[in-house]
């Protein structure tokens, strides 16, 4: 079996690990605030605040953001849920911004047009979260630029795209955003087994989310309603989470970030040599921006039926059946049952229903070895030059 996507765990991740089992310290210990520190040197930012999982690290920013009953979230439909539920998690609404059929993130023109609207409406979203699909950047300085305009609030879901550049900078560098959140899952460019980062260079922010990830909990007297009891007093001064990352696990993170650029650019070179073997076939393969090196956390190609003669789902059945685990990244979310239920319907973005009714996800990943990968490209070669 070939996995569309698999961890790559050295000899030194393992032992950084065992070395965190053998210290005083298995959670709130030293190795957290190194592993934030470390992040936050590569991505060029002021504050990184690691958390679980990015979908903890979401609603984080939300509620560092102050968003409420209320208030309106925007993201893209093309993504995982945890982009839209942060927002209902916080006693918010959530709408959708359609992606670019090309690029298959957030469209700018589509943005626009929404905002115009929703401003005569009386309907402006209080934070757009624009997600990094696949790992390649979203235009942020147009986001940013539409942001000053409106006065919305920025979170991108950078979970796909640590190692990634926008514009010469890394991406989680925050120019254009108040908060950046990368996933750390094992199918990501780096892992910590589960767990979420998020990144900002506000100040107020960080410590907002830092207080909110342990409980709400503050053991700073200058926080404190009233005086100290002594140096054992806590207080809780705000309704947090148990959203803490454990030691053993920011310390496999801060492990994988010495090899960051090597994964980075091994995906790379997987992905220019499918961009090659397909250059034949009747598919379409993932469009480069000039504005963004992507991490290339997905390879994700389209067969049109009408082109191809063939079906989406008979090339990813075929695919499965020869051992190659395809996925498939995304099913929109507004056609899951739980957002049909607030409203949404077939047709409201169809620039990404489009996409979802066409898309595969090749496998891709630093270690697929190039026997593999070059399974994955005949196999695919044969479904294109025989019926199924």
């Amino acid at each position: 079996m070939i996995p569309y996507g698999r961890q790559n765990i050295s000899e030194a991740d393992i032992q950084t690990v065992v070395d965190v089992l053998h210290s005083n310290w298995l959670t709130q210990g030293p190795a957290v605030p190194r592993f934030e520190t470390v992040v936050a040197e590569y991505c060029d930012v002021d504050f990184a605040v690691a958390v679980c999982n990015a979908t903890a690290a979401l609603h984080l920013a939300c509620r560092a953001l102050g968003l409420g009953a209320g208030d309106i979230l925007w993201t893209t439909p093309n993504t995982f849920v945890a982009s839209a539920n942060c927002a209902l998690y916080c006693g918010a609404s959530v709408d959708f911004v359609d992606i670019d059929p090309h690029t298959y993130n957030m469209s700018i023109d589509t943005l626009r047009e929404k905002l115009g609207r929703a401003e005569r409406e009386g309907r402006l979203p209080k934070i757009v979260v624009p997600v990094h699909f696949a790992g390649q950047s979203c235009e942020m300085r147009e986001i940013k630029t539409l942001a000053d305009s409106y006065g919305f609030r920025i979170i991108e879901d950078a979970s796909h795209a640590i190692g990634g550049k926008y514009l010469d900078g890394q991406v989680g560098n925050c120019r254009y955003s108040d908060i950046a959140i990368f996933s750390f899952h094992p199918v990501k460019i780096i892992t910590t087994g589960e767990g979420g980062m998020a990144l900002t260079n506000d100040s107020g922010l960080a410590d907002r989310m830092r207080l909110l990830r342990s409980h709400g909990i503050t053991r700073d007297p200058a926080h404190m309603v009233g005086e100290s009891d002594g140096g054992w007093y806590y207080q809780q001064i705000e309704l947090g989470y148990n959203y803490r990352m454990t030691d053993m696990q920011a310390a496999l993170g801060a492990s994988q970030m010495r090899r960051i650029d090597a994964f980075i650019a091994r995906r790379k070179e997987i992905a220019d040599h499918y961009d090659t073997a397909f250059a034949s076939l009747p598919i379409s393969v993932p469009q480069r921006s000039a504005d963004a090196d992507s991490a290339w956390h997905l390879y994700v190609i389209q067969v049109d039926e009408a082109r191809t003669g063939k079906s989406r789902k008979a090339v990813f059945d075929a695919l499965r059946a020869q051992g190659i685990q395809v996925n498939v990244h995304y099913i929109p979310v507004h056609l899951q049952p739980y957002y049909r239920n607030l409203g949404f319907t077939p047709g409201d973005f169809p620039a990404a229903e489009h996409y979802y009714a066409q898309h595969i996800t090749l496998p891709l990943y630093p270690g697929l070895t190039e026997e593999e990968q070059g399974q994955i490209i005949k196999e695919l070669g044969n479904l294109f030059e025989s019926k199924l």
